[in-house]
């Protein structure tokens, strides 16, 4: 298990070396000069070379990649060009409000997808199954950026049941703890702040818990009708035990790897993807800042947003990968 964890760790820093080189490479690639898109047309052509020479710009693009290599081993992204912070510290800021929004979308699409995939496997091709899997294409097929609109014009704009946009409502801020607009609201010990958190909430993490509820759903669905047709599972029924005892325990149990595979990947995917929910709703995740930076060609904020997001997906990944010796004890054994 040891072996196993340090090869991981291994595989950890390559994915984030060669992350870093693509972005960085990509960045360097894309139209224009960041020293003419800082000072503008009246720059002039002193003052731009004055730039360049300060940013390090001047030098061959691989003597620029080696530098920020060496830069970010010790922690040192780099400043932003636009807001003069350390860029890390600008993805510090913006990744809690991305990292809460995914969490809450992935908690919600597994607490419903898993027991409707469960549901819906015990009667394959009955009314039920037939509806829930016809919603779930529907919830694939849907893009988000239009779902959040609807929801955002029913719920918002024309019921007036939920916020429109931003994390609390004008005026209100908690102390800052953790970035995250629920949790800090709950360690403040304000019930009204929480409550304007949650439902502040509710309709980006609905728009964005659409496509993995669906997926995860038809995933736990399969794989609980080819797990109820084992052997183990006829010797268990044999046995007389309950249809309960039965589903959870000898069919959802040993389906449950590719389902956790599926939600781990998921997060990974939330966390990269949640650009277009948090552009809808207003909210100052990594998605925005990374979009607003690329258009700026703030570049440090760029590679230090996208190793942030690569580091969480494998850590993932590897969190995944070991659940799966509590899951199946002959992983465990060998």
């Amino acid at each position: 298990m040891l072996s196993y964890v340090s090869w991981r760790l291994v595989q950890l820093v390559i994915v984030l070396i060669g992350v870093s080189a693509v972005v960085f490479f990509t960045m360097h690639i894309l139209p224009g000069d960041v020293a003419l898109l800082l000072l503008g047309d009246r720059g002039t052509a002193e003052q731009l070379a004055k730039l360049r020479l300060q940013l390090g710009l001047d030098q061959p693009v691989i003597v620029q990649y080696l530098r920020f290599v060496a830069d970010a081993a010790r922690g040192d992204f780099g400043t932003s060009l636009t807001s003069n912070h350390a860029a890390f510290i600008d993805v510090a800021t913006a990744f809690p409000v991305t990292l809460q929004l995914t969490l809450a979308a992935l908690g919600l699409a597994a607490m419903i997808g898993v027991p409707l995939g469960v549901l819906t496997s015990l009667k394959p091709g009955g009314s039920f199954d037939n509806l829930a899997m016809t919603v779930s294409l529907f919830g694939v097929s849907m893009p988000i950026f239009w779902l959040g609109l609807m929801l955002l014009l029913l719920f918002g704009a024309t019921l007036d049941w939920l916020p429109i946009g931003g994390l609390f409502d004008v005026g209100t801020e908690p102390p800052r703890i953790t970035g995250m607009s629920v949790v800090d609201a709950a360690l403040a010990g304000n019930g009204a702040m929480l409550r304007d958190a949650l439902r502040h909430l509710v309709l980006p993490a609905a728009t964005l818990a659409t496509i993995p509820l669906a997926l995860i759903t038809r995933i736990t669905r399969a794989e609980m009708m080819a797990t109820a047709s084992q052997d183990h599972v006829r010797t268990a029924r044999a046995k007389g035990l309950s249809r309960p005892r039965v589903v959870l325990r000898h069919v959802l149990r040993n389906a449950a790897i590719p389902i956790v595979t599926v939600i781990g990947l998921q997060l990974g995917l939330l966390l990269s993807g949640a650009v277009l929910t948090e552009t809808i709703f207003s909210l100052p995740g990594l998605g925005r800042l990374m979009v607003d930076s690329i258009q700026s060609r703030d570049y440090p904020v760029v590679q230090a947003g996208a190793l942030s997001i690569a580091f969480v997906f494998v850590l993932v990944n590897l969190v995944v990968d070991l659940s799966y010796t509590l899951l199946d004890p002959r992983i465990r054994q060998a």
